[in-house]
């Protein structure tokens, strides 16, 4: 029955664009504890470059699927629905309102739809897709997505390997785009009723936000956050290593560019992706467009959501 179902507050957006603050605001407000939708700082290790909120800025409200893998260790939506279903049941069975915060559109998507069932992987076929990929460069692979399924290759950054290959590898198993099979399932799975706000800031101030953020970010300590990780072993071809800023200072280490350069194509490929962000919510017809600024009237909607009546 429809009143058995969990309620989620979601609170979606860019970068920057001050999700994690009220989520711990509305926390605050409703006595509710918060699930992080964010699919990089599930990462034990990095928490400069992915803007992770420091513990004493948490105001004692638990925080879920945070620090929960290694950089080594792969997560996916599939996992995160894993890790995040029990602790859905469990405080939603304990009555405690539920506060869903993060950027990665895909893994609230599948939290309130479902995710389609991709083929396993064939390890021969994977094989050679990385083995191409070393020897012909990431961009080579890209463009062949582009050409099979440009839907797919528009919301996939082109040096994310992992997720390229995926994407090829889908399409031989499958003989089918995956932006076909993501049409097909639909995400229709409904299993939450859920309040999807989506914070609207200007374009503007958001990417002046990106900027000073990343100079932030750098002299709090990101040089010395990737320079540990690489020695610990991580490499730098793993997936979360090729994310934005940690690539881009490992260039930096490497000698590619000064640090200048550095901080500059963090900022730009910062802003370009919360391009691509915007892009995809602006897609689902779900979501409920609110201004950051206008605080009180947030929490209205929040209120009403959580009490149970119209909206």
């Amino acid at each position: 029955m429809v009143e058995d179902l969990a309620k989620l507050v979601i609170i979606s957006g860019p970068t920057c664009s001050g999700k994690s603050g009220l989520a711990v605001a509305l926390a605050e407000l409703l006595s509710g504890e918060i699930i992080n939708a964010d699919s990089m700082q599930v990462y034990r290790g990095m928490d400069i470059g992915t803007a992770k909120l420091p513990v004493s800025e948490r105001k004692g409200i638990p925080h879920y699927l945070i620090d929960i893998v290694d950089p080594d260790q792969e997560f996916n939506a599939a996992v995160f629905l894993l890790h995040a279903l029990p602790v859905i049941e469990d405080l939603h069975e304990k009555k405690i309102p539920i506060i869903v915060v993060g950027g990665t559109g895909l893994y609230v998507r599948a939290l309130l739809g479902g995710i389609f069932k991709s083929p396993p992987s064939r390890q021969e076929l994977r094989q050679s897709l990385w083995e191409e990929c070393e020897k012909k460069g990431p961009a080579f692979l890209y463009e062949r997505l582009s050409r099979l399924d440009r839907e797919a290759a528009d919301k996939i950054h082109p040096m994310d390997k992992v997720r390229v290959i995926r994407a090829l590898e889908v399409i031989d198993l499958t003989g089918c785009p995956v932006s076909e099979l993501t049409r097909k399932h639909g995400f229709s799975d409904r299993r939450f009723l859920a309040l999807n706000l989506c914070l609207d800031v200007g374009r503007q101030v958001l990417y002046s936000r990106i900027n000073r953020r990343t100079l932030s970010m750098i002299d709090s300590g990101l040089i010395t956050e990737v320079e540990g990780l690489l020695k610990m072993g991580y490499s730098p071809e793993l997936k979360p290593m090729q994310s934005i800023g940690y690539r881009h200072i490992v260039g930096y280490l490497q000698g590619r560019w000064d640090l200048d350069e550095a901080a500059r194509l963090i900022q730009r490929d910062t802003r370009r992706y919360a391009k691509r962000q915007l892009t995809w919510f602006r897609a689902d017809p779900d979501i409920i467009w609110v201004d950051p600024d206008r605080r009180q009237g947030i929490i209205d909607k929040v209120m009403t959501f959580v009490q149970g009546l119209d909206l």
